[in-house]
């Protein structure tokens, strides 16, 4: 439940009260608002999740006329990540899980280890840089003891079914694999499928992911 409004800068779409909430971080590339972003979110509150989506800095930037810089290194957004849950727990009395789309699903499970939150999600997990899947995006997942979820499409450049397998994840560390879909989530036309459908499943199985967490911990 949000017991004090939040700041102007974050986006909220809210379920039910008590719902869990989600705080939400953009990719590198798109804002919080970006189609795909207000398309989960939509959805997400559809599975019962509130939504409380922000920018970092770089990517506020851009809309006051800043360059389209590539993000800072991964140290200044964990940082801010950290600044913007202390701040959003001490608005809010409900379950709080943390996550992101790709970089900020990466940014998102660095950050949640030494953090009051109930698990982390990634939804286009950013595993390795296209063509390089012997990267070293994957270092902190080895060892977390945080629940994650990750839900990442087969066709994804960022880290494919292939790949994934061969690294070392912890135990918390969960894969959902959405079929034929890229890292936006969008199908291959002989699928059947839409990215509609698609992002739908992904916030299913986030909603489950978060029920469950917090069905083990009552």
């Amino acid at each position: 439940m949000i017991i004090n409004p939040l700041p102007e800068r974050f986006l909220v779409n809210a379920a039910q009260p008590q719902a869990p909430v989600l705080l939400l971080a953009h990719g590198a590339g798109a804002p919080m608002d970006s189609p795909f972003m207000e398309v989960l979110a939509r959805e997400l509150v559809q599975q019962g999740v509130s939504v409380v989506r922000f920018e970092f800095p770089y990517m506020a930037q851009r809309r006051i006329g800043g360059s389209k810089r590539p993000a800072p290194k991964a140290d200044t957004l964990i940082d801010f990540f950290r600044e913007q849950i202390q701040l959003v727990t001490r608005h809010l009395d409900c379950p709080l899980f943390i996550g992101g789309k790709s970089m900020g699903g990466r940014i998102g499970t660095m950050t949640a280890a030494q953090q009051p939150v109930l698990g982390a999600l990634g939804f286009g997990y950013p595993f390795h840089a296209p063509g390089k899947p012997a990267g070293n995006r994957v270092d902190h997942l080895a060892d977390l003891n945080v629940p994650v979820q990750i839900i990442q499409g087969t066709r994804d450049p960022f880290g494919k079914p292939e790949d994934v397998q061969t690294y070392a994840l912890a135990a918390s560390v969960n894969v959902h694999w959405l079929q034929t879909a890229d890292h936006d989530f969008k199908p291959l036309k002989a699928s059947g499928l839409t990215q509609a459908q698609c992002i739908t499943d992904a916030a299913e199985q986030a909603a489950q992911f978060i029920k469950n967490v917090n069905e083990n911990l009552s």
